[in-house]
């Protein structure tokens, strides 16, 4: 039987990372609700198994954990699909304010019922698209933004200029092939109010998946 506990715990162990009982407990209710909902809505590929679910999904969103520290710490979630990353965070580590923006009905379904099922705080989610002003003002502050969604580098960093105000660090979760993608992106990023900072490098647990966190700052 899988026992979705200590794969997660083995998994973060192997990484140098670490969560509190609580936390996995709230991870393993969240696990079983997206299983769960998965069933009739679409969160995640049908194929995916439960190693993977808890590796790509779970692990893979807590590789940014370690970045969402200090105070006020508010965490900007572009697409988050079924919470990956940032509701998983927070689920991880409740002190953590969340904006989530997704657009697809069913998924924000999904992510109030996890919100209510898991009693979290200091979750809002919206139901729109990132261009959206009205709900999604260029005055709100963030200090970490982050679109795991977004495939293109090019693509996130207009999309989040006019949050530049408020001086937020981009975290761009990326696979082996980030290199060509900033290249592709270098006109874009001379003319942006951010800059790459550093690129923060692992590999999946048991996979061996290569994973890079770029991490921009405002000029």
């Amino acid at each position: 039987m899988f026992d979705f506990c200590q794969r997660l715990e083995t998994g973060l162990k192997n990484l140098g990372s670490e969560i509190s009982p609580e936390a996995l407990d709230r991870l393993h209710l969240y696990f079983r609700e997206l299983k769960k909902w998965s069933r009739k809505v679409n969160l995640i590929a049908r194929s995916t198994s439960d190693e993977q679910i808890v590796e790509n999904h779970f692990i893979d969103s807590l590789t940014i954990l370690p970045l969402l520290h200090g105070a006020n710490t508010h965490l900007l979630d572009i697409g988050t699909g079924a919470g990956f990353p940032a509701l998983v965070c927070k689920a991880a580590c409740p002190d953590l304010v969340v904006t989530l923006v997704e657009p697809r009905l069913k998924r924000v379904s999904f992510l109030g019922h996890i919100v209510r099922t898991l009693g979290l705080e200091e979750v809002k989610i919206l139901s729109c698209r990132v261009e959206d002003q009205e709900q999604l003002p260029s005055t709100q502050e963030f200090t970490h933004i982050t679109a795991r969604a977004v495939t293109e580098i090019g693509s996130f960093l207009p999309m989040v200029e006019r949050f530049s105000s408020s001086g937020p660090q981009l975290i761009c979760m990326k696979g082996p092939k980030w290199r060509e993608e900033l290249a592709a992106a270098s006109e874009i990023l001379e003319c942006s109010s951010y800059r790459l900072d550093r690129v923060l490098d692992c590999a999946l647990p048991f996979s061996g998946a290569e994973r890079s966190l770029l991490i921009f700052c405002c000029k």
